[in-house]
This record gives structure tokens, sequence and C-alpha cells, in this order.
């Protein structure tokens, strides 16, 4: 059954086509000027086939590209299709861009006829096929690119000429091609397939063309609309998504008002901007696929005025070049694939944190014990062959698994610079020695700590390769602080290297890490067994008040951890789907899948015993790292490891009825 997508609800859309081409390449280059507050530039997505792509063209049908226009239609999801006769070029910020724009002479012999549409079809805002599909070639309907995208000012698309790239031959040796008139194109289409698929060991020479790919002539631009929710693409003529182009380049700009990017000073006064998590992810910051299941990699280059400092979840840390005397070029990226939502950017004049280096050795020192005693080190050894898509991975490099403290370094406004130094530099070193003593290798090669403004409306938020702290961790001492850190540590594991499948389960990440946040603390403190089992007593009561509060005055429907319970996980045909409450403006302020989902994974340390339900943990990231889960995946595994349980009742479905899929408490 199709999923019904109504953005006027609670529910968030996320309306990218993904079964019928996935992005699995972003190139970002942008400029931000704090004057507009506009962040403006281009991005290069580069496009695979998609799996429902693969399975129709397999049967030599053209049903993906019809299915898909039916849905986007009764969906509602685009504006009325109309081609006005004008010029991207030249058009100001100012347009309107709900309307399918053009440019190009090939293409104006349509423009006229496909704009003849009625007041009272723009006033509805209700697509018939007439209006969001060609019906030129006797009756057929062009394939039309959907990406999720929302307060932006999208200015032109267009194609990108992949094969005017120097050396890039060497990617078409294994292409097919028949015919004349499509062969440039398909040409275009098979170095993209190439360039996507090369071995992870190639990775720098994939980003080498990447970069020059992305700076390649544009060869015809496309017709464009965006909706609410999405930008929508089509090319006259292109009837499938095997055909459409799979390299295309977007310019636009942000909006001040966008829902995804906050403007604002920080704790000293000056200008900065950050990507603050939105409940609408990164859709109005640049034009992506949201859906979780969209795992890409990425690289950015950003322009700002000097005096500013750029942060990136990249996993290079950015050295600035000076491009003209006041303007600065910064420069990230990820060879690991990952939801475009974990993207994050914070533009402002941050000052690194420094102690003298004898203070850092010691702290470094002081750790070393939290390596893995021996009998816990094998798991680590094994030289298993991991479940996800090829990237570098940091669990097969033997270096980077005996590294207990990956390089760190933490960033403040200049007033903060003396209480970051003295608490949270201290801190670092130990929490991630704890963390890697549990749970074994760091997916991420380094992390940036940063002290977010004032206005950021949580205590943290991690990122890969960076971590936003909230300036109140900072006056609560060593072990606010502290706990905290080690939270967001603990998301490195669970909500970014594993990550949810369906944003729903919202439980797999927040549970875990406030479950591990104990664990990691107690660690880095070097308490004794009695004084763990005190302190982590004490913070379970406190817990449980909190939880027990806020069952007592909430909807109850905001209260289960999987409230799409039996149809968790599941898709559209497009791929296009909702994150069930996603805009419900109570649930932003919810404690229930921190507190719900720490309640639940205690109760089975206690069942299991903890020594056995760690080794479960280690396992079940050594097995499911680099990819996304259900929540049956880790249930499934820690009871096949643990036959004994399955006499006592403990079952996947018990747990699914007594705690993920009910509200309140489980007795």
């Amino acid at each position: 059954m199709e999923t019904q997508l109504d953005p006027m609800k609670d529910d968030l859309p996320l309306m990218a086509n993904t079964s019928y081409m996935l992005v699995k390449h972003y190139v970002l280059d942008l400029d931000v000027d704090f004057k507009s507050k506009v962040i403006e530039g281009s991005i290069v997505l580069f496009f695979e086939n998609g799996s429902q792509c693969m399975r129709t063209s397999s049967a030599g049908g053209k049903e993906c590209c019809q299915s898909q226009f039916d849905e986007t239609c009764k969906m509602g999801a685009s504006e009325p299709c109309h081609i006005p006769m004008i010029d991207v070029n030249t058009c100001s910020s100012k347009m309107k861009y709900n309307d399918f724009a053009v440019s190009g002479k090939e293409e104006e012999a349509t423009s006229d006829e496909n704009s003849n549409h009625s007041n009272n079809e723009h006033a509805s805002g209700i697509s018939s096929s007439k209006d969001c599909c060609d019906t030129e070639n006797h009756g057929n309907k062009d394939f039309l690119l959907v990406l999720d995208c929302c307060d932006l000012s999208v200015l032109k698309v267009e194609e990108v000429d992949v094969a005017a790239v120097s050396g890039i031959e060497k990617f078409t040796r294994s292409a097919k091609l028949t015919g004349v008139s499509k062969k440039l194109e398909n040409l275009r289409n098979q170095i993209v397939h190439e360039l996507v698929n090369l071995p992870s060991d190639h990775w720098k020479e994939q980003l080498y063309y990447f970069t020059h790919c992305s700076q390649a002539p544009g060869c015809g631009e496309l017709l464009f609309s965006t909706g609410t929710w999405s930008l929508e693409i089509r090319k006259l003529g292109i009837q499938t998504p095997a055909d459409f182009p799979h390299a295309i380049r977007i310019w636009y700009k942000t909006k001040p008002e966008g829902r995804s990017v906050t403007w604002t000073t920080d704790q000293s006064g000056r200008p900065c901007v950050y990507t603050m998590g939105s409940p609408i992810n990164n859709r109005a910051f640049f034009p992506c696929q949201e859906p979780p299941v969209a795992l890409s990699t990425w690289q950015a280059s950003v322009r700002t005025a000097a005096g500013f400092v750029v942060l990136m979840s990249g996993e290079n840390s950015a050295e600035p070049v000076q491009l003209q005397k006041d303007i600065l070029s910064w420069y990230c990226y990820v060879s690991m694939p990952m939801p475009a939502a974990t993207f994050t950017i914070a533009v402002g004049c941050w000052q690194e944190v420094k102690q003298q280096s004898f203070k850092q050795t010691a702290a470094i020192e002081t750790n070393t014990e939290f390596s893995l005693p021996s009998s816990q080190t094998d798991f680590r050894w094994h030289e298993e062959i991991c479940g996800h898509v090829e990237y570098p991975c940091r669990f097969q490099n033997p270096a980077a698994r005996l590294q207990a403290v990956i390089p760190y370094r933490v960033f403040a406004p200049w007033c903060l610079m003396e209480i970051c130094e003295e608490y949270l530099l201290q801190l670092i070193p130990q929490c991630l020695s704890a963390a890697y003593a549990t749970l074994g290798t760091h997916p991420f090669s380094r992390l940036d700590v940063l002290i977010v403004p004032s206005n950021f409306s949580s205590l943290g938020m991690a990122s890969p390769h960076i971590i936003f702290l909230s300036q109140s961790v900072l006056t609560g001492g060593s072990h606010l602080c502290g706990t905290r850190l080690c939270h967001e540590i603990a998301h490195a594991w669970f909500g970014l290297a594993i990550g949810a499948r369906d944003w729903t389960e919202e439980w797999i990440s927040e549970g875990f890490a406030t479950f591990l946040e104990d664990i990691f603390w107690a660690r880095a403190q070097q308490l004794s067994h009695d004084e763990i089992k005190g302190q982590q007593e004490l913070k379970a009561l406190l817990r449980w008040r909190r939880l027990r509060d806020e069952v007592q005055n909430s909807e109850e429907e905001l209260q289960v951890l999987r409230p799409k319970k039996e149809s968790t996980g599941e898709l559209s045909e497009s791929g296009a789907s909702v994150v069930k409450y996603g805009l419900k403006a109570e649930k932003i302020f919810m404690q229930v899948h921190y507190l719900k989902g720490y309640f639940l994974l205690r109760s089975l340390a206690r069942t299991i015993g903890e020594v056995s339900y760690l080794a479960s943990l280690r396992k079940f990231v050594m097995k499911f790292h680099g990819q996304l889960v259900l929540s049956q995946d880790f249930l499934s595994m820690l009871l096949e490891d643990i036959p004994k349980q399955k006499g006592s009742g403990l079952t996947v479905e018990s747990i699914f009825q007594n705690w993920l899929d009910t509200s309140g408490i489980p007795k």
C-alpha cells in the first residue's frame, strides 16, 4: 500500500524517490554571507540507479516511471508545472520558484504549449497527470526526480557534462553503447556509474574525479518545480530513471528564515550560523535525499570572510586557504556513506582551546589503563568481513583498532575559553578511552567539540567527527560536563555508525546513548564497584521519576517507541515515507525515547548479566556498523546469544508488546 503524505499533519514527509535514483555523492560549493544571512552556491549530485529501477528495467518495462508519476500526482506533492518564458540566469532571488523553470533554445518550442494552465488549476494546488508530466511522446510521461527540499530558493538546475573532464575516458572502457542519439547521454551515465562504484581502496582517486566532475560545464538545463517539501526535476523526453542524467548541478540560496540553519550571535556577541538539529533535518540547507536509506558520501568547499572559522562533520581537519585578501575557503570530505541528515556545519569566530602540552600528555597517560583487558580484546582482532557497503572502514584498520584516544580539538567563543580549558579539555581523553574500553574501535578518526551559542535548545548533539555542547554543561562542573560528553560520544556507535532504518525508532539511538553514558562515565572516573552501583542506582531513580511524570502528562501516542509497529521500516514504491509525529511540537521536548529506551536496555542487562550484555553490544557493533537497523535486528541477535532466555518467555514479540509498541511503562 502506498504511503499517503500529508504535510499539513504532524508527520514529517520524506519525499525523495530513492527507489528509482539514489544519491551516492554530494559536492557542495558554498559562500556564507552574514550580512544577508544567506548561504549561496551550488550542489552537484551523483546518482546510481535505485532498487526499483533495477527491478523494473530488467523486465524491459517502464513501469517505474509511470508509477512514480501516478504516486506524485496522488500525493499532491508538486505545484502545477507552468513553464514560463524566462531566463533563469538573470532572474532575481525574489522570483517565485514554485513553477517549472526552463531556459535553453532547444526547449523553447515546448514552453508556450505547456504553459497554458488556467488560474483555477494554479489556485487549487492539486496537480493532475497533465500538470506534472510531459505527454508529448504518444502519451508516455517523463520521469520525475524528487528531492527533499524546503525553504530554499532554487535558481537553476542543469545536467553536468562529466564526459568533458580530462582523463575521464578511463571510466568508459567497459561502456556498452548502442544507437547514435543517446550515445553521449549514456556515456555520461556510464562514467558516473563507474565512478561511484570504484573500490574503497581507490577512494582518493574517486574524490579527485568527483571534484573535477563537479567543476565540469553544464550541458543543458533541466525543468524544475518546488513544492512545500520537495524539489522536482525532469528532462523532456526522458521517461526512465536509467536514462535520466546521473550528475546534476543545482544552483540555490538558503533563506534567512530557513529551518535547517540558525543565524545568531555567540556568547561574545559575534555573528555565527550553524545547523542546530532541526526536526526537518538538512532539507532547508541543501536539496537532498533525506530517507536514511540514501547513504552517501560528500565533500564541501565553504567560503567566508576572514576571521571566521568553519567547522564541518568531515573526516579531515579543514585548514583555511586564502582566496582573496578577506576571503578564506575551507574544505572537508567524508569517505563513509551516511544519511544526508548527518552533515553538520558551524561558522563563527570560534577560538580553539589549547592547553600546555604536558597537561594533555598526562591526561592521556592517566587513561592508558582503559585499554581492553586481554580477556576482552579478542572481538577486535577477528578478521571478520564487514556487512556494510564498501568504504575505508576503521574496523578493518589495525592502527585504528589500537587507538584508545582519537585526535580531538575544542572550540568555543572567546569568553568561554578559560572554563573549557579547566573542565572540558581534561575530560575528553578520559571519556574517549572509557568508550574504547567498552565498545572497541572508534568509528570516526577524529573529534571536534564546539560550545554552541546560548540559543541551542539541547544539552548536546552528535554528528560524525563533531559534537555540539551547550554552555549549560560547563557550569555544572566535571560531572554534568562528563556525563553529557559520554552521551554524545556514545552516539558515534549508536546513532551514527549504526543508524535507525526508520527514524521513528529514535530509541535505538537515544536509549543506547543514555544507557552507555553511565558505563563510560563510571570508567572515566575510575570508580570502585560499590561507587559505580550507587551512582547508577541514583541516576536510575531520577530517570524513573522523570519518565513517570512525562507519562502522566503527555499524549499516549507519543509514548510509543515503535509508533508504526509492524509497518516500521516500510517504504512506498518510490521510496517515499513519513516520520510519524516528526513535526509534532510537543515531541521535541519529550524524553521518552531516551528514558524508556534506557530502562528497556537496563532491564535486559539485569536479566542477562552486565558482562554478557556488554559482550553482546560489542558483537552487535562489529556486525552492524556502517548499516541501518530496526529494533528486531538487535533484539534477535541478543536473544540468539542467550538461548536460556527463551524458556523464560523473553522473546522479540514479548519485548515489542511490553516495551516498544505500547504507551506507558511496563510493570
